[in-house]
């Protein structure tokens, strides 16, 4: 949720800092601080509430922090109020250790309590304090050695961390440890970078270390040296990043998501070109042979939010080309409600960044019941990439704005390929439909492309419902699961109250909250659903509702039904979900736009959740 960033090394750290929060101030955005020092002189922390321009202010020309040795810290609040006294890093009472956090400290009243009684004293309402305060308790009693200290800490902390920190007697040089959440450790000419997430550092360097579960790390002399819990030394492999720097820009366009919205084709077509080799799909880089996957018996798909959203899409197109009984979960939910695993089901998880709490849960979940895993990630060396038996990578590139769009539209092509691939294997195709599945599946991103072109309509209807208080999505089939990613846009970005509904269960209750006025958005790609849905979106009609429809080329009587119709080139129905929610993704823009709210970074919200 929160942003980590670190660097030691020749140049001045401070402005290395600032610029690297400023790429990872879509993980949390309600304060931001840096610490920095230069060779043995005193630390200095500075820190803001609210967006990182405060933060900027404060430590402009007339007020610069000098130093080669700083950690910074962009928060999104778990423990204790917006505040800059919350406001990471934090320190121990004699200032002897510094340190930011990412994560939640489960134990931390505990913990805390502990510490108390051995004189510390607290002064903010955060966990992150806790944990810089008990590093600094087993240092002084462990003959001050940072790799003993952090150790002793590591273990008697519960929850979830990324911590980077600095010590007092151990200038230009940073100490790191994680569980549970991200950190990257970059090397480039002497220098050492540290990050929560890729884009904070792509300008810099693209060779990184990924510190791995209970690990820990030392970051000085242009180097990284890495140890387990027993403070031994382990070795690492250096990874090379192969996102383009300039890939995590705006690129000209007002907003991240803008930009990340035309990407979609070329996500698509990247993530496609990665599996389809002369034709046809090929899944061996992914160790996942044709005898696996005929003897699977049930697929389970775990995932959170959008992610959640195309695995829904994926359990209607897999179900119905490779017959195999398909069930979505929520990783929340699935993590706790001990679910009935078989040694041939297949437990595929689903997430962007790789480290999504429940999600990550989850697949640990399936591994410990001998499951067999897949997982698709957009994120190179992320935990899920690391942990699962098997990945299929998104080839989306970096995504900076909260609400996801490529990364979405990317995912979507992965449920598409392996549906069709499993549905081959199990011989439920025959190979003319498989071949017109995939040359179907390559026009997809030109279609995309047309649909942007006339993005210009959906602006002027958005402009509209700028003072919307409550819209409503229906469908059917996939068009109710293209609601609810529609609906997800529309509510995450513009604050304004909306649902996804299927279509035919309006009448059992929701349709009493139809009333004057209401935007009802109505979603028909499906040919054996158009004429059900069109009566539903009658039934609201007739309640004072006005209708918007979303509909394929060619269903031209639908605008005597609905004030406006957007329409999407046709495709095979099963693939309906690629172009449909392309308009969706335009609406929940233009109408943030228009109501003035910053896109990019909606409230409470937060890129990346990698904790409960």
């Amino acid at each position: 949720m929160c942003g980590i960033v670190g660097y030691v090394g020749k140049e001045q750290a401070a402005p290395i800092l600032l610029d690297g929060l400023s790429k990872l101030e879509y993980r949390g955005y309600d304060s931001a601080g840096i610490a920095v020092r230069d060779n043995a002189s005193a630390i200095k922390i500075v820190k803001a509430k609210g967006r990182l321009k405060g933060l900027i202010e404060k430590t402009d020309a007339g007020h610069a922090v000098f130093g080669t040795c700083g950690i910074g810290h962009t928060r999104w609040a778990t423990h204790g109020e917006p505040s800059e006294t919350n406001a990471h890093p934090h320190t121990s009472d004699d200032g002897n250790v510094v340190g930011v956090h990412n994560g939640i400290i489960e134990n931390y009243q505990e913990l805390k309590a502990k510490l108390v009684k051995n004189g510390y004293s607290f002064y903010s309402s955060t966990d992150t304090e806790v944990a810089v305060k008990l590093v600094d308790y087993y240092y002084k009693k462990y003959e001050h050695t940072p790799v003993d200290a952090i150790n002793h800490a590591m273990v008697r902390i519960r929850g979830s961390y990324a911590l980077a920190m600095m010590f007092e007697e151990y200038p230009n040089e940073i100490y790191v440890a994680r569980k549970d959440s991200p950190m990257i450790i970059g090397i480039a000419d002497g220098n050492c970078y540290i990050a929560s997430d890729v884009p904070a550092i792509l300008k810099y360097t693209r060779n990184v270390y990924y510190i791995g579960n209970m690990e820990l790390g030392r970051l000085a002399d242009g180097k990284a040296t890495f140890y387990n819990l027993d403070g031994d030394e382990i070795q690492k492999d250096l990874v090379e990043i192969k996102w383009d720097a300039e890939a995590a820009e705006k690129g000209g366009y007002e907003h991240f998501m803008m930009k990340e919205i035309h990407e979609q084709p070329k996500a698509i077509l990247d993530t496609m070109n990665s599996k389809i080799k002369d034709g046809r799909i090929d899944l061996s880089d992914m160790g996942l042979s044709e005898e696996d996957i005929k003897n699977i018996s049930q697929v389970f798909i775990v995932a959170c939010g959008s992610a959640y959203h195309t695995g829904v899409v994926t359990q209607y197109v897999m179900e119905d080309l490779a017959r195999i009984p398909v069930r979505v979960e929520l990783a929340s939910e699935f993590r706790y409600r001990r679910p009935i695993l078989n040694k041939n089901d297949l437990v595929i998880v689903v997430s962007q960044s790789g480290e999504t709490a429940d999600t990550l849960a989850g697949l640990r979940l399936a591994k410990e019941q001998g499951v067999k895993t897949l997982g698709i990630v957009n994120v190179v060396g992320s935990s899920i990439a690391r942990e699962a038996d098997n990945v299929f990578y998104t080839l989306a590139g970096p995504e900076i704005a909260v609400a996801t769009t490529k990364a979405y539209s990317a995912q979507l092509i992965a449920g598409y390929m392996l549906s069709i691939e499993f549905a081959r294997v199990r011989g439920e195709i025959t190979e003319e439909q498989y071949t017109g599945y995939i040359t179907e599946l390559q026009t997809i991103p030109d279609k995309i492309g047309r649909i942007l072109e006339d993005k210009e309509r959906i602006q002027w209807f958005a402009a509209k419902q700028a003072n919307a208080q409550d819209i409503f999505f229906v469908g059917r089939g996939i068009d109710y699961a293209i609601c609810l990613e529609g609906s997800l846009k529309l509510k995450e970005i513009s604050y304004i109250h909306s649902e996804a509904y299927a279509a035919g269960e309006l009448k059992h209750g929701t349709i009493s909250l139809i009333e004057d006025g209401i935007l009802v958005i109505g979603v028909l790609t499906q040919p054996e659903l158009y004429e059900k849905t069109i009566s539903n979106m009658v039934e609201c009609k007739s309640r004072g509702a006005s209708l918007m429809a979303l509909t394929t080329v060619g269903n031209y009587s639908i605008e005597d039904t609905a004030e406006f119709t957007v329409y999407v080139p046709k495709t095979d129905e099963h693939f309906a979900a690629s172009l449909a929610v392309v308009p969706l993704q335009l609406l929940g823009y233009y109408v943030s736009v228009a109501r003035g709210l910053d896109v990019d970074k909606p409230r409470n919200l937060a890129k990346s959740v990698t904790v409960e």
